[in-house]
């Protein structure tokens, strides 16, 4: 097992990586959120329970398992009224529990009922995976889904604890796998050192745990997504625009990963227009994609809602706010003029 820490002071806690590490939950749960707990909710989704993941839990309390809906438009505000309604029928206390067992729509839904049922109780993530293991699953950033964007409300509410159990990875779907890589080539532009895909050499484990050393850097840095933790959102600013202008209909649908891969593309393509990087680090970025076996192709979407979008982004403030490389690194560029982000979008589309 490997363990990262993450430093936040008094609300410190462990990533723990490793392989079966679900049958923890009864140590974790007594050593991170205490004697008082009497009851539990584990929350999960069906493929998790059909890949056998939630079978012989022992969390050391009574606990019921709850199902939610696959996808991100189960990411709603409809959801978490369903989900908090049961865990007041169910008699769950403040101090007693929520486990959220699954990927990243998981972990986000569990997360943010917890942080609002009796104005916040524990939550514990048990990542199953790719993208919630590297990212998703740890900082405690949780929240739903609009009609008008992704993640639009939310709230800040860490975790007591993370496990990321790397065994439950082996029923992963292809395309599960590809989002999950987006997320880690993003964390190639944020470690130490020339960006590349070196990180893929290492066994899992070692991987999941590089990048959750990187995140947890950054999140100890700034909790509260100031300027330095927005650096986490690499790439994110045009992957959550192609994933809003995909809601209802699934012919259109992007995993979050394979959208954070053509936006770490257009983000070095803007950068560039904007003379912040040159063309030889344009092309760094499309090896690195390249090489996670990700592809960069813009898919067909109208630029100007797709601009519309990027507006409403979580870091924007009444402007257009991006996450850009440049000589000092990847860092938060606020106020990008509309028709360069256009220019830029033109561009991509010329390339396809």
């Amino acid at each position: 097992m490997i363990s990262v820490p993450v430093e936040l002071g008094a609300r410190r806690y462990e990533v723990e990586i490793g392989r079966g590490l679900r049958h923890d939950l009864a140590r974790v749960i007594s050593d991170s959120v205490g004697p008082g707990v009497r009851r539990a909710v584990v929350v999960t989704q069906e493929p998790v329970v059909a890949a056998g993941w939630a079978d012989g839990l022992d969390l050391g309390v009574p606990h019921e398992i709850v199902v939610v809906g696959d996808g991100e438009r189960s990411k709603s505000l409809a959801t978490i009224e369903t989900l908090t309604s049961g865990f007041a029928r169910d008699g769950l206390a403040r101090t007693d529990v929520v486990v959220a067992l699954g990927g990243g729509v998981v972990t986000d839904l569990a997360g943010f009922a917890a942080a609002t049922y009796h104005r916040g109780m524990a939550y514990i993530n048990v990542a199953t995976s790719l993208l919630a293991q590297v990212d998703a699953a740890i900082g405690g950033k949780t929240g739903v889904n609009l009609p008008e964007g992704k993640n639009l409300v939310g709230s800040f509410w860490q975790p007591r604890a993370v496990l990321c159990d790397t065994e439950t990875l082996t029923s992963l779907p292809a395309r599960e796998w590809a989002c999950g890589r987006g997320e880690m080539a993003k964390y190639a532009f944020l470690g130490p050192g020339e960006p590349d895909a070196s990180l893929l050499s290492l066994d899992l484990d070692e991987q999941v745990a590089r990048c959750a050393s990187i995140k947890a850097e950054v999140v100890a840095a700034d909790e509260h997504e100031g300027d330095r933790r927005m650096v986490l959102n690499y790439g994110h600013t045009l992957a959550h625009a192609l994933e809003a202008s995909a809601f209802g209909d699934e012919s259109l649908s992007l995993r979050h990963g394979e959208a954070v891969a053509i936006g770490l593309v257009f983000a070095a393509l803007l950068a560039r227009r904007l003379g912040r990087i040159d063309d030889d680090r344009v092309e760094l970025h499309r090896k690195v994609v390249g090489a996670f076996d990700l592809s960069s192709r813009l898919p067909e979407r109208d630029p100007h809602e797709l601009v519309s979008l990027m507006g409403r982004d979580k870091k924007a403030a009444h402007d257009l706010t991006f996450v850009l490389d440049g000589e000092k690194g990847v860092e938060v560029v606020r106020g990008v003029g509309e028709d360069q982000v256009l220019a830029t979008l033109e561009e991509m589309e010329a390339a396809t």
